[in-house]
């Protein structure tokens, strides 16, 4: 257990509803190097109220579904979480490496990034992405 409410981090903070809000949070550590600054004890059932992480600087929050209060699973829609990172081609292999889905291999972009997409296994689709350095 960590800090009783921290801070949310960063403009706009996704609360991420999953199947499972206890491994999401351990596969964004090892994926994504989160850092978990809180989590609320688990319900009888093992579901999770509330997960607070943080990743590259910003606030990651997640519950498990709760059908049973009105908050069913539902497939991720259209929408991708993007992360601005110092190194796209280690950032991606970690991922890879913890379980992620390359979606779209990491590669020169022609706005200037190196860019690629992932799908994590809980159905999220993440977006990473360095600046090409000019020389």
């Amino acid at each position: 257990m960590t800090a009783a409410n921290p801070p949310v981090l960063g403009g706009v903070a996704p609360y991420l509803g999953v199947s499972d809000a206890g491994k999401a949070a351990d596969f964004y550590k090892k994926a994504f190097g989160a850092m978990e600054v809180m989590r609320m004890p688990p319900d009888e059932k093992g579901r999770y109220l509330h997960i607070h992480l943080v990743i590259n600087g910003g606030s990651v929050m997640l519950a498990d579904a709760f059908p049973d209060h009105g908050h069913p699973l539902e497939t991720p829609g259209a929408f991708m979480l993007h992360l601005q990172i110092d190194d796209v081609d280690a950032w991606s292999k970690r991922a890879v490496d913890a379980g992620a889905e390359v979606l779209l291999p990491v590669s020169e972009m022609f706005w200037g990034d190196r860019y690629g997409q992932l799908r994590d296994p809980f159905g999220v689709k993440w977006s990473i992405a360095t600046p090409i350095k000019k020389s």
